[in-house]
């Protein structure tokens, strides 16, 4: 990693010269559901004595009886292995240890085979911001670690000009289909979700633990003095009708607060730039007690959530990703939801950072910078912290009349089994406040001459025996006429068992030749997406043409700006 600190200092100069404007969007189709379907987020911290402690206290103002606002000692007596390990000290030179899960890419599937295509919705972010920090490390695309690439979540990680809901529904779907930009011989539908933007003054209360790692692990820069700065940011946010608690864990599990109003910023900053880190990771445990804290100070109509961040290096306890699964799905039941915050370089376990978010509902993000800690805990703080929708699930069914053959891209563990979505019992994805979902699909047509509409033909000279000619290669003009495909969408309200759906029938109207800038957007991402994950199914893809879709666009934020100047980094 040492030898990638000169690149990574210089690349960091190029972005921040390139970030410098931004533009409108422009959009295009919308779907409304089906009449008649069922509706079923400085300086850096330092050491804090006490004394400095004792006088950020004594800055609030009196009023509620001191236990209410501390939490009394409740440290965890250490088991031997614990106890074994106090001493363990993290040894930056130590060999990359990251570790990421790899999922089979799902090729081209036969409608006719299967008609349907199940998967959950996904608003994680981490991918496409730790594959940020690899490439201004230095790294190539062909470098870039097996697994650490995630279409869906560089997709999921912009936001785009989606319309919102409508009436009483929780989201409103927007779909375009045009011409794949990487395969010639396929269209590519975008499907873009996105739910109300809520402002937090305006959200339910929250009772939020902050469960942070202070291992050994986490004595780098971009660890814990990076945690204590990002939390910093949130706090400055809350409110007086919030609770705020802190559970740290290292080779035991302490109690820092136990809650206090969200409006006491300097308690919860001074507690925050207290921590120290030393010690061996036993998450399980400091889970636990973080679960035990939410739901002694549990809100019955409110945002009660644990926040966990961490490396995600796990050696103490409960250490696979099975038996933490099993620990969060038993504990979600509690009400309590579970989001997590990734840090670091070099150690960070990607994979059991992201089982954790999935299996306790909530979100996964990699917080490699204070930009970035911006964006998740401040910027889009009520979508971060605020569930509208749980278990979302997604149906795309194809009417084989028009589509034989069909990819989803990415999503590989996202994937459910038709019957799943049925299944209430079946956990999926949730979706906060504000928050979009894209999902794009490659579409091979039964007719590759069916995006011609018949205003174009009846402009040809020879319309008559264009007409009969389609009828004798048997290529009616079923995708002018006939749906192409129903999205089916199923969601649970937060506190509720039971789904609810809504469907979208999709046809030749939202077909263009013209698509919009998110439909560009989004097809530019998953382009490089493709090249980035060494996927199979690259066609005709590159990075030149990734930068020549860009480079026509009106890249209307820092994000995005910011994406383009990454891909540019690619090249060698």
């Amino acid at each position: 990693m040492k030898r990638r600190i000169l690149g990574a200092v210089l690349a960091l100069v190029i972005l921040a010269a390139a970030l410098a404007g931004c533009g409108n969007p422009n959009w295009a189709d919308t779907q409304a559901p089906e009449e008649n379907a069922g509706y079923t987020k400085a300086e850096t911290a330092g050491e804090t004595t006490d004394g400095e402690y004792a006088e950020a206290v004594a800055e609030e103002p009196a009023g509620e009886p001191e236990s209410s606002l501390y939490a009394e000692e409740e440290n965890s007596r250490e088991d031997d292995e614990s106890y074994a390990l106090s001493c363990y000290d993290f040894d930056p030179s130590q060999e990359n240890t990251e570790e990421y899960s790899q999922w089979e890419e799902k090729g081209f599937s036969s409608v006719m085979r299967e008609p349907r295509s199940t998967f959950s919705a996904d608003v994680d972010t981490a991918s496409y911001a730790n594959l940020r920090r690899l490439i201004l490390e230095g790294y190539s695309l062909d470098e870039l670690p097996k697994g650490a690439v995630r279409i869906e979540e560089m997709l999921n990680y912009f936001t785009y000009d989606y319309v919102g809901p409508s009436g009483n529904d929780p989201f409103g779907v927007t779909t375009q289909i045009s011409e794949c930009p990487w395969n010639k011989e396929a269209q590519l539908l975008m499907i873009g979700l996105k739910t109300q933007e809520i402002d937090y003054e305006d959200a339910p209360a929250a009772n939020l633990v902050f469960l942070l790692d202070v291992s050994g692990s986490m004595g780098d820069h971009d660890k814990l003095p990076l945690l204590q700065e990002a939390f910093g940011m949130l706090a400055e946010n809350l409110t007086e009708k919030d609770r705020i608690s802190i559970v740290t864990y290292s080779n035991q599990d302490k109690v820092i607060l136990k809650g206090v109003p969200g409006d006491k910023t300097s308690r919860i900053v001074g507690a925050l730039n207290g921590l120290e880190a030393g010690g061996g990771t036993n998450g399980s445990r400091g889970l636990e007690t973080a679960y035990r804290i939410a739901e002694e100070n549990f809100i019955k109509g409110g945002n009660n959530r644990v926040i966990l961040a961490t490396d995600g290096d796990l050696n103490i306890g409960m250490t696979s990703e099975e038996e933490l699964e099993e620990l969060i799905t038993e504990k979600k039941e509690s009400g309590v939801f579970l989001s997590v915050l990734g840090f670091g370089t070099g150690n960070i376990k990607d994979n059991k950072m992201e089982t954790l978010a999935d299996k306790g509902n909530g979100n996964y993000s990699y917080i490699d910078s204070l930009r970035e800690a911006k964006k998740v805990l401040s910027d889009e703080m009520t979508a971060t912290l605020l569930t509208i929708c749980k278990d979302v699930k997604f149906q795309v069914e194809f009417n084989p009349a028009v589509v034989t053959q069909y990819r989803l891209i990415g999503y590989e563990n996202r994937e459910l089994a038709t019957e799943d979505f049925t299944d209430d019992t079946k956990d999926a994805g949730e979706i906060g406040a504000g928050h979009s979902v894209t999902a794009l699909y490659e579409l091979i047509l039964k007719d590759p001459l069916a995006p011609v509409s018949e205003d174009e033909i009846a402009e040809l000279k020879y319309a008559d025996n264009y007409k009969e000619e389609r009828k004798e290669m048997g290529a009616e003009s079923s995708a002018l006429e006939e749906e192409w495909l129903t999205i089916g969408i199923r969601y649970k309200k937060p506190a509720e068992d039971e789904s609810s759906l809504l469907q979208y029938p999709v046809s030749f109207d939202s077909y263009t030749k013209e698509p919009g800038e998110d439909f560009l957007f989004a097809a530019a991402a998953a382009e490089f997406g493709l090249l980035a994950s060494h996927s199979s199914f690259p066609e005709n893809a590159s990075i030149a043409h990734v930068l020549l879709q860009l480079d026509g666009l009106d890249l209307d934020d820092e994000y995005k700006a910011e994406f383009e100047e990454l891909v540019k980094m690619t090249v060698r």
